[in-house]
């Protein structure tokens, strides 16, 4: 397994060792042990499968209070994954980091609880897993804005399949300071 920090500190991608012949292939998606030796979540409590076609954005979604953290992959397809700080008090509040994720490259990225997650799917359908810390509670989900000006996105498709909840979400500067997650460093 490598693992590849990002300027944004907590975020991270992972590669798993793929082992591979004649047949196919095999990789773990997560272990604990080794998760664990490298500062990252032992424990989950829920598991969730997306599938979307081209050009769906999903995001920026969180959850507050009850935040989630979550390790997310794709199973099928490409898609350019989004992680963006909205602690209140972190230094960097309002950055973003955008990684390409797929079922070539392999890749997953721990996102950790505090933060917004997006996606956006360049390939023709890409199915999306996400393992999470807590379970899904309707009242502390929220949302941000995925165009926001202020955080800047450079989001790889001009014109999005938005939700009706994604479309109407709020900009991060709107958002009530107290559905804000906090930053405690």
């Amino acid at each position: 397994m490598k693992i590849e920090r990002t300027e944004l500190p907590g975020c991270t991608i992972i590669e798993p060792a793929v082992f591979g012949d004649a047949r196919g292939f095999f990789f773990e998606t997560w272990n604990a042990e080794r998760f664990g030796e490298h500062g990252l979540p032992t424990r989950f409590v829920q598991s969730n499968v997306s599938s979307s076609a081209q050009g769906v954005l999903r995001g920026l979604h969180y959850q507050w209070p009850r935040p989630q953290g979550k390790l997310v992959s794709v199973l099928e397809g490409e898609v350019f994954d989004v992680a963006v700080d909205i602690r209140r008090g972190s230094p960097h509040f309002g950055r973003w980091i955008g990684v390409v994720l797929s079922a070539e490259n392999r890749r997953q990225l721990w996102i950790p609880e505090g933060f917004a997650h997006g996606f956006a799917v360049l390939s023709e359908r890409a199915v999306f897993s996400y393992l999470c810390t807590d379970v899904y509670v309707k009242e502390a989900d929220a949302g941000v804005r995925w165009d926001d000006p202020d955080i800047g996105i450079d989001w790889p498709i001009a014109s999005p399949v938005l939700s009706d909840k994604d479309a109407a979400a709020p900009r991060l500067a709107d958002v009530a300071e107290e559905r804000l997650p906090v930053y405690a460093p």
